[in-house]
């Protein structure tokens, strides 16, 4: 006669054994997607050194009196703008940045390296980049998608969205990732793309729906909507760039915006081509040695990539 409860408990710690070995499976997955670092270029100079695009020293002078600074190629001032009251409270951070020559503005990579899940403080990338100014990027290295094209030098090809294209004549184009590839742009005179979004103002005008778009919404990623924390570039023309970071999560101080009242910020500074960067916790101005605005996280949060203009070196 089969014992009935010998195989009830049998098939229990079977059936046990197999939801363990999931948890595993899962805690594995979600480490090798969120935290183990995946390298595919370790010499991102040696990389840029290869094809040319290295930086050339530029000693800049800083104004100690005035959040400003100039050099051969740059010229970077910083205003501190509230508006509202109490819980409607919005701090944000301008940084009107004027460009002898657009490739002044340039991107670092955390820890020197190309790759997923490889991360550095805002302010450690700036330094080792001799940096004066540099706010967050659009935190690539989250995601295994959207083109990379990096101070002329083409990363990753693999087009998921909308993206920004920064050319080294100075203008910016909103464009379909999906329709083109890095080599393509980079052939055409991209200097830097940005992938992230989205898209804030087209031709000097808000663009429409932007309270509906979800950039990523695979698993490990929030919506970026509601009122947060920002960051975004805007073109103004080819020697005038603004970035905006605003603060966020903090009642009195600064609630954060919308992606709407992003763009109308983007708008009322005159860009006539504006891009949502990376937000939230990662959210960050940096100059000349110190972090100008207050993280939501109460401290920097460690991410793939910057935009800067070299200091000195």
């Amino acid at each position: 006669m089969t014992d009935r409860r010998f195989l009830t408990r049998r098939a229990f710690l079977i059936g046990g054994a197999t939801a363990v070995a999931g948890a595993g499976a899962a805690a594995w997955w979600a480490a090798d997607r969120f935290l183990i670092p995946h390298v595919e270029v370790a010499d991102v100079s040696e990389a840029e050194e290869a094809a040319g695009t290295t930086a050339t020293d530029a000693i800049a002078t800083i104004d100690e009196g005035e959040q400003s600074a100039t050099s051969a190629a740059a010229a970077v001032s910083i205003d501190t703008v509230t508006t509202g009251s109490g819980s409607d409270t919005v701090t944000y951070f301008v940084a009107s940045v004027t460009l002898d020559d657009p490739t002044a503005l340039r991107t670092a990579f955390a820890n020197d390296q190309f790759g997923e899940n490889v991360t550095q403080l805002v302010s450690e990338m700036a330094e080792a980049n001799g940096a004066v100014f540099a706010v967050n990027g659009d935190y690539y290295g989250f995601r295994d998608t959207g083109i990379q094209v990096r101070n002329g030098v083409a990363y990753r090809d693999a087009g998921a969205r909308e993206g920004l294209a920064l050319y080294r004549d100075g203008h910016a184009e909103i464009y379909d990732e999906t329709a083109t590839t890095a080599q393509a742009l980079v052939d055409a005179g991209v200097w830097t793309t940005l992938s992230f979004g989205p898209a804030l103002v087209k031709d000097g005008a808000a663009v429409d729906g932007v309270d509906e778009v979800e950039v990523d919404t695979n698993v490990g990623n929030h919506s970026i909507q509601g009122q947060q924390p920002r960051t975004a570039i805007g073109v103004v023309d080819a020697t005038h760039v603004v970035f905006v970071v605003v603060d966020g999560r903090e009642e009195g101080y600064s609630r954060g915006v919308t992606l709407p009242e992003l763009a109308d910020i983007m708008v009322g500074l005159g860009a006539q081509t504006a891009y949502n960067l990376d937000g939230g916790g990662s959210s960050e101005m940096w100059f000349d040695g110190a972090v100008v605005n207050r993280p939501s996280n109460g401290g920097e949060r460690a991410t793939s990539d910057i935009l800067y203009i070299g200091g000195a070196s």
